[in-house]
């Protein structure tokens, strides 16, 4: 039987333009530079979970102001089939920290040159076009 998980990511952008990115504590892409985002659990909508997963890995409140796309690559995810719904969101409170699966977390609007985990930079790119 055919099984795909859906996952929410998101892109927190600031007033400045600033986004946050976590460092990724586990495998897959241990250590590497990632967008927030998890698995939507069994009771929630993958927005609920969107808002979930930015306070669970970052300590801020967000509000999702629009999608940014479907990813749905069968190989984007090497734990199997992960389909990611992927949206740009406003900080509304908390201040930023790592937390939960995210070793660090970073300000920055500098991100072109890091290679992100999973397709995560093609989805900045669909975002902002650069």
């Amino acid at each position: 039987m055919f099984k795909m998980i859906v996952a929410a990511d998101l892109i927190v952008q600031y007033p400045d333009g600033k986004i946050i990115l976590i460092k990724r504590k586990n495998d897959p892409y241990k250590d590497y530079w990632a967008l927030p985002g998890g698995m939507v659990e069994e009771d929630e909508t993958v927005e609920e979970a969107a808002v979930r997963e930015a306070e669970e890995e970052t300590g801020v409140k967000i509000e999702l102001k629009k999608l940014v796309g479907v990813y749905s690559d069968p190989d984007r995810d090497p734990r199997g089939r992960v389909m990611s719904v992927t949206y740009l969101a406003e900080p509304l409170s908390g201040e930023p920290k790592a937390a939960d699966d995210a070793a660090e977390l970073m300000l920055t609007k500098d991100y072109s040159d890091i290679r992100l985990a999973f397709d995560h930079n093609r989805m900045l790119y669909d975002a902002f076009g650069k």
